[in-house]
Order: structure tokens, then C-alpha cells, then sequence
């Protein structure tokens, strides 16, 4: 049953071209595209399309540059203020110190980016004091199964505790927002928000802008206009992610600082202006290098130093992309659902193949397939503008896979037409004559077969006098050594003037000009017949040559008869699936064949050429001929008129040689 519906699939396509590419080229699009979003499934494009996702983040921060975020302070401690205190961690004392210069600003809300499990003394009491008092945000490390994590300050009121723990892909740079996450592993262990999070839900409130439930999926977290939709294993690019948590995609503002930046010292000090202080999120943590807590991002490898970023940085970030998405002016990242993965996908699959079956030219196939790349970065990058990450890799592949399939299909076809023609019209032809067959070969080649057509051909027919007697005489070895050289230096003259050789009979053989492509005027044909003469007097020197050898060979010397016609034939493919030749039919075919055997004993040259009155009209008095008058031919009711072909003509001859022509 299977094997039927292929064979009647396949059948409609050798029948219908315009069927076949359809078929051919939707088989290679759903094959590649299936192939490509399976391999993407597990995950083995990831890793490219993340080096995409990065070069589109560097390039867009080049295209579309942001200012720095007023609403954001970091307070770093330097390699500067290390040496100033002369001591890191730096003591309780100088952290509540800081504070209650910052406080003395009115902040909107502090962010303690350092752990604080362990006291620092001095000043334990007065940093638990100043961070109760004045709602500072403390941060604790997660926990897993083999790591108890670091705690908070065991004496801060609970809702000022979050977590800082970052979600870094394979090769180590932080793309994803861990926003709400389990403490530790035990069932009963409390949820709690990440430090970002909570540094800017404590801004947002003061701005009236309450976290809730989206009515939609009281599952997922809504922030102003922010729709937090937590990311899944699949999202853009990934395909393989640990996704537990709940995540978001993170976009970075720029590759320094986001915010306003003061050293320790300088907050220690007063060095600073309190407007950046006043109704700001500040952050306090380390910047320094040798703190280790620094982390490659998406701008890490276009960057000449500072390839990594500090947490407290990254941090500050996050908030001010929570801040931008919940106030509308940056929206948080988003991706297409399945389906339109999958439509994305197959549709540059489909475009890939379209071009490669369309497309005949090398070249310009390659550059179509640049262009069409091109246009796939384009379309991409216009995509990710607007926040919205769909994979580039995947269709990159889909394009090449399935160009590459319908190329293959096509190299095949071309080998099986090639063959095909090869069998129905031999190896005997002239390399011009091959190239036009091979250019029209999607015309010409319909089914398998050559279709037949009519047209206007000049048949050449020979054959060697006595040939009969000749065998009778000599040896089978012989015979076919001299009648392989015979017809080799015969073939070598037909393709010299542009003939196909249609068929060998024995001692003769059928040559035809004019064929496999219709000429469309008269001089075509015309050129024909004349190339048809020219070559039957230059097969006649052939045989005086052959004859010089024969008599070396003790043979004797051969006599050939040539029979000339023009007219119209029907050429095509004759025969079933399993033989088939070219065939040529048409009493025109019959008048050349009567006109090589006709008159035998009027044999007076090495080759004698006869022509009818219908290809004379096309010789324009090129050619000597000698007009043995109307013959009736073996086989015909009406006689036609005969001439003799003597020579080419020459211009220092007599004119009067020339038969006038009626």
C-alpha cells in the first residue's frame, strides 16, 4: 500500500513540473525543519544562539545607547577603600556608619549587598540597629542539598531578607533574573524575592505601584503594566535550561554602572552630592576584583577590560529593569509560543529550498542565499528590538539543510536526465550541441521520455558499396577492427559539424542536423543542410585517407553512398520505461534513405553524395551539384529531383556549373 502511493507520488511529479517542485521542495522544507527543531529541542544550538543573543545585546547598546538611571546609587567599595580602612571584610561599624549618612538623605529604599552571618565587630549592634530601623534590604545565599548556603543576620526582621544568588548559562554569563526562590531545599521552606526585587517592589510602592496576581494566571506576578511571565526550559534561544525558580529574561541597561556611583570613602567622608541620594535605591556592595564577587555578562566578550561585572552592578541592573517594565517605558522580554517557532522555522526551510530549485545559476544561488541570510539577521534584529527573542541559529541551518537537500534532489535529476539523454542520443555529438541539450533539458525531458515534436531536420544516410562481397572475403576479426576504424573517423566528421548520429546499421548509419531543439527560421535550417553537405564531402576525404591504409593492409580500396534530405520529421522518445531510444520518423527519413540506395551503379567517385531538390533550396548556391533529374525513388508514387553533390564551390569555377533553381 505504502510502496503505491509512492509510486503514484512519484509518478505526479514526472508528470507535473510544477507539482514536482512543489512536492520536492515542501518534502525538504518539512524534513530539514522537523530535523532542525528536533536537534534544537536538545538543546545542541544553545550554546550559538546565546553567542547571537550577546552580539545582539553589544550591538544594540551601540545602536541604541541609554543614559544612566537617576533613580539608582551604588556605593562600591573599592580596592581604595580597602586600603583606606585596612581591612575587608569591612567592619559593622563602618557599614552602620554609612548608613546613617545615607539616611540623613532620605533614600527611597538601602540595599545591603554584603553577607553579614558572621559579625564584623566593631558595631554589630549598631549595624542590626540601623538596618531595622531604617528598613534596610539584607541578603542571604540559597541553600541545595550540598551546600547549607550563608544566612542572614539571625536578628533582622525576616521581610527584609532576599536572596542575591545569580542564574549563570554553562559558559558563565548571567542572562536570567532569579526573582522568587524556595530558601533551601525542605518542603516547608519559605519563599522568599530576590534582592533586585525587593529593592524595587519597596521603590514601586512608594510610587503606588503594588505587586498582584495577573488576572489571567494568578500564577504569575504582575507589577504596574509588567507582566512577569516566568520563563520555561524553552524560551528563545534556550531550549535546556533549568528554569526552576521563577525567572525572567534580564536585559541590561548598558555595560557599566546603570546608576550613580560613589566609592565608600567618599559616603565616609561626605564627598558627594545628596541629590544623588535623595528619593534613590542605593546599593552598597563590593566592585573590587578581589572581593570575587564579579560575573561575566552578555558584554563580556566585546569588552577590552572589565570583562566581568560586579554582582552589585548586576544587581542594579535588574532593578532598573524591574523599575523601566513596571512604569511601561522598557518592556521585559518575551518569546513566540511553540507554533510559531515551529512556523518560523519551516518557513525559512521552505524559502531555502524555494531558492535552490528555483534558483540555476551558481552565483547568483549563492548570493541569493547571502541575501536571504541577511535578511534573516535583519528580521532578527528587528525582532529583538522590540524584546522578543526567537532563535536565528535554528533557521540558519533550516535554510542551509534544506538548499542543500533540493540541490541534492536536482544533482540527482540532472544525473538521471543526463543519462537518459545520453542513452537515447549516444555520446556522438558535438560539445555545442550537448550544451544546448543540457540547457534546455527541463524543456525537453517531460516524463522520463523525450516528448516528440515537429520539426524541419536534414537526414544523412550512408553506406559502403559492396560491403557484402567485402565480408564475404575477410576475416570477422578483421572486419570489425576496419569497421570500428571507418565508423570512428564517420562520427569523428558528423560531430565536427554539429550532427547527431541517430543510429549505426552495420556498414552505415543515420546522422540528423537539426536536432534535438526546432530551429525557429528559415537560415537555421538552411545552415543545417549545408553543414549536412559539407560533412558528407568531408567524410568522402575521410575515406580516401582510410583507403591510402587499406592498401598498406592489403585491402581494397572502399566506395560509400550518401543520401541527403530536408524535411519534416517527428523526433522523440521511443519505446517503454526499460529501453528507449531516440527516435526519427518521418518519410523525409524515408526519401534519404531511398536517395543513398537509389541508382547503385551511377557510381563513379569514392563517395557519392545525392540530395533532393528540398535541401538544394537551402544550399544557396554554396556547393557544385550535377542534376540527375527526377528519379522515382524505391517505394514512391512521385518522382523527385535528383542532384549530385561534386564539391564545395569555388568562386574562381564557372558560375554555369550551378544549377538554376525554380
Amino acid at each position: 500500500m505504502i510502496l503505491r502511493y509512492f509510486h503514484e507520488w512519484r509518478r505526479q511529479i514526472e508528470q507535473s513540473p510544477q507539482f514536482g517542485a512543489i512536492a520536492v521542495v515542501a518534502i525538504a522544507a518539512f524534513a530539514l525543519g522537523s530535523l532542525t527543531l528536533s536537534t534544537s529541542t536538545l538543546g545542541l544550538f544553545q550554546a550559538l544562539e546565546l553567542k547571537v543573543f550577546d552580539r545582539m545585546v553589544r550591538l544594540r547598546q551601540q545602536w541604541q545607547p541609554r543614559p544612566m538611571d537617576a533613580r539608582l546609587l551604588v556605593v562600591g567599595i573599592t580596592d581604595e577603600d580597602i586600603k583606606a580602612l585596612g581591612r575587608y571584610p569591612v567592619s559593622d561599624q563602618t557599614l552602620a556608619e554609612t548608613i546613617a549618612i545615607l539616611q540623613t538623605h532620605n533614600p527611597a529604599v538601602i540595599g545591603l549587598d554584603l553577607y553579614r552571618d558572621v559579625p564584623q565587630q566593631p558595631g554589630r549592634d549598631a549595624l542590626i540597629q540601623q538596618i531595622q530601623t531604617h528598613q534596610v534590604v539584607v541578603i542571604r545565599k540559597l541553600g541545595d542539598s550540598s551546600n547549607l548556603g550563608t544566612p542572614a543576620p539571625p536578628e533582622v526582621d525576616p521581610s527584609l531578607v532576599s536572596f542575591n544568588d545569580f542564574v549563570a548559562d554553562s559558559d558563565g554569563i548571567v542572562r536570567r533574573n532569579l526573582l522568587f526562590s524556595a530558601a533551601d531545599e525542605g518542603e516547608d521552606a519559605p519563599v522568599l524575592a530576590s534582592f533586585s526585587l525587593q529593592l524595587a517592589l519597596r521603590y514601586l510602592s512608594q510610587q503606588g505601584i503594588e505587586s498582584q496576581a495577573w488576572p489571567q494566571n494568578p500564577e504569575v506576578m504582575q507589577v504596574g503594566e509588567a507582566v512577569a511571565a516566568p520563563i520555561e526550559h524553552s524560551f528563545g534561544g534556550y531550549q535546556t535550561i533549568d528554569a526552576l525558580g521563577y525567572q525572567i529574561l534580564l536585559d541590561y541597561r548598558s555595560d557599566r554602572e546603570p546608576g550613580y556611583h560613589l566609592s565608600l570613602m567618599q559616603v565616609l567622608e561626605h564627598d558627594f552630592d545628596p541629590a544623588w541620594i535623595e528619593d534613590k535605591i542605593v546599593l552598597i556592595g563590593a566592585v573590587t576584583p578581589s572581593a570575587k564577587d564579579v560575573f561575566y555578562t552578555p558584554f563580556s566578550a566585546g569588552a577590552r577590560d572589565q570583562q566581568q561585572m560586579a554582582g552589585v552592578n548586576i544587581h542594579a541592573q535588574m532593578v532598573s529593569h524591574l523599575l523601566d517594565a513596571a512604569l511601561g517605558d522598557r518592556p521585559l522580554w518575551s518569546t513566540w509560543p511553540g507554533w510559531g517557532m515551529v512556523l518560523w522555522v519551516y518557513g525559512w526551510a521552505i524559502l531555502g529550498g524555494s531558492l535552490a530549485w528555483t534558483t540555476r545559476h551558481p552565483v547568483l544561488l549563492v548570493l541569493l542565499q547571502i541575501a536571504t541570510l541577511g535578511g534573516l539577521a535583519v528580521l532578527g534584529g528587528v525582532i529583538f528590538l522590540n524584546y522578543a527573542w526567537v532563535p536565528l541559529i535554528s533557521p540558519v541551518v533550516a535554510i542551509s539543510g534544506s538548499s542543500a537537500t533540493v540541490l541534492a534532489y536536482r544533482a540527482q535529476q540532472s544525473y538521471r536526465q543526463r543519462q537518459m539523454m545520453l542513452v537515447l542520443l549516444g555520446q556522438s555529438t558535438s560539445p555545442e550541441i550537448a550544451a544546448a541539450l543540457w540547457d534546455n533539458r527541463d524543456r525537453l525531458v517531460k516524463s522520463g521520455k523525450l516528448p516528440g515534436q515537429r520539426l524541419t531536420a536534414t537526414m544523412l544516410f550512408t553506406d559502403i558499396k559492396g560491403f557484402s562481397t567485402i565480408a564475404e572475403k575477410t576475416s570477422p576479426e578483421q572486419l570489425l577492427d576496419w569497421l570500428n576504424e571507418y565508423l570512428t573517423a564517420m562520427a569523428t566528421e558528423i560531430q565536427a559539424h554539429h550532427g547527431i548520429i541517430n543510429k549505426f546499421t552495420g556498414d552505415g548509419l543515420l546522422a540528423v542536423f537539426g536536432v534535438p531543439l526546432a530551429r525557429q527560421y528559415p537560415q537555421e535550417i538552411g545552415r543545417d543542410a549545408q553543414a549536412a553537405v559539407a560533412c558528407a564531402l568531408a567524410m568522402g576525404k575521410r575515406l580516401e585517407e582510410l583507403n591510402q591504409r587499406c592498401q598498406s593492409r592489403q585491402l581494397n580500396p572502399l566506395k560509400m553512398r550518401v543520401g541527403i534530405f530536408t524535411g519534416p520529421v517527428v523526433v522523440g522518445s521511443l519505446g517503454g520505461r526499460d529501453r528507449l531510444e531516440y527516435g526519427v520518423i518521418g518519410d523525409s527519413v524515408n526519401v534519404a534513405s531511398r536517395l543513398e540506395s537509389c541508382e547503385k551503379e551511377r557510381h563513379s567517385r569514392t563517395c557519392r553524395i545525392l540530395i533532393g531538390h528540398e535541401t538544394l533550396t537551402y544550399l544557396q548556391d554554396q556547393f557544385v551539384v550535377e542534376n540527375w533529374g527526377k528519379l522515382l525513388l524505391k517505394g514512391r508514387s512521385q518522382p523527385i529531383e535528383v542532384y549530385q553533390v561534386i564539391s564545395q564551390y569555388d568562386h574562381q569555377e564557372n558560375a554555369s556549373n550551378r544549377p538554376q533553381i525554380a
